[in-house]
């Protein structure tokens, strides 16, 4: 479910189309905003610093079957959080998980698939290998 807190909302929403009508579910919390702090290492092992906060909204639905659903999602797109928590929650039924992942996740994933591909053939393009020269004298 990770692909759908690094997606944008309209995409969820796209995808979520082909599902058709999304069953009712009602609020648990939100949909809200925070600010949550984020924390970074120099070089991946150093010591923790608190590199700044960042906003994050979360959303909490239950489905008439009782079936409950969570999402946070960096920023603050309400819609996006909510539309996520109700999938979320239709995913942990099971009845619609299979349509679920064919319709909205694997379609996502393959575009952040594309995204992350596309973004490492442009840093590629522009990499510069830097080598040094003997001179022949020394």
């Amino acid at each position: 479910m990770d692909v759908l807190a690094a997606s944008p909302g309209g995409e969820i929403a796209a995808c979520a189309a082909a599902l058709g009508a999304l069953p009712e579910a009602m609020p648990v919390r939100g949909p809200e905003i925070g600010l949550v702090m984020v924390r970074g290492r120099i070089g991946g092992d150093g010591a923790p610093f608190n590199l700044g906060e960042a906003a994050v909204t979360r959303a909490t639905v239950r489905l008439a079957g009782g079936t409950v659903g969570h999402a946070y999602a960096l920023g603050q797109d309400r819609a996006k959080a909510r539309l996520s928590a109700v999938l979320a929650a239709m995913w942990s039924d099971g009845a619609r998980r299979d349509d679920i992942e064919a319709h909205v996740l694997a379609p996502l994933a393959a575009a952040r698939a594309d995204e992350v591909s596309r973004v490492k053939r442009e840093a590629a393009a522009t990499r510069v290998d830097f080598f040094t020269m003997v001179r022949g004298d020394d």
